[in-house]
């Protein structure tokens, strides 16, 4: 027998099999420039550009197929360039919609953000355990788990250490959370004033 393993994928798509789903690929032009933009425009004349920044400037150059994972202090610019400016720029240069939840709301809009292509978490660790019927269960590494599965993109924000996250979530979430996004660690004192 000869396998054709194109054909044989291409026809167990069909049927809702697909070990090597598609992921969302993103190349703005001129990145820099375009972040920049956005920072200067929703902090105003207190804009700074910091060092973390230019990794995320180097992410919209060229994301490789993986979301965003925005790791540390609170009050660096996580929230601004992840739930403000990157819906824009998704928006603009990709004609996508990125759906927007905070970490609360993941327990009760679960099943809608299941179904959803690019999501993102706000202040990912402030969520409690979802209880449904009795059961207990933390539902992001069930998103982690489908996220990587289905290609889907993710951009989650959090407060917590990675070291944080693994002892909340697990180390197989983590591990599969790092493998489909690009951590950046945002370091430093609050700009809030």
């Amino acid at each position: 027998m000869n396998l054709d393993f194109q054909q044989t994928l291409d026809h167990l798509k069909d049927v809702g099999f697909n070990p090597n789903p598609e992921h969302e690929q993103i190349a703005i032009p001129q990145a820099r420039e375009v972040l920049w933009k956005g920072i200067k425009y929703f902090t105003g004349e207190t804009a700074k550009w910091l060092p973390e920044y230019e990794e995320i400037a180097e992410w919209l150059t060229d994301n490789k197929g993986r979301g965003l994972l925005c790791v540390g202090n609170c009050g660096r610019g996580k929230t601004v360039i992840c739930g403000k400016i990157l819906p824009i720029l998704l928006h603009c240069y990709k004609k996508k919609i990125l759906s927007m939840y905070d970490a609360i709301q993941m327990n009760k809009e679960f099943e809608e953000m299941k179904k959803k292509r690019l999501v993102m978490i706000d202040d990912l660790g402030i969520e409690s355990e979802a209880v449904d019927y009795g059961e207990r269960r933390m539902v992001f590494p069930e998103l982690a788990d489908i996220a990587e599965k289905q290609g889907n993109f993710l951009v989650v924000t959090t407060n917590l250490s990675l070291d944080e996250l693994t002892e909340k979530y697990g180390e197989r979430t983590i591990d599969r959370l790092r493998s489909i996004t690009k951590v950046v660690f945002f370091k430093g004192k609050s700009l809030r004033k």
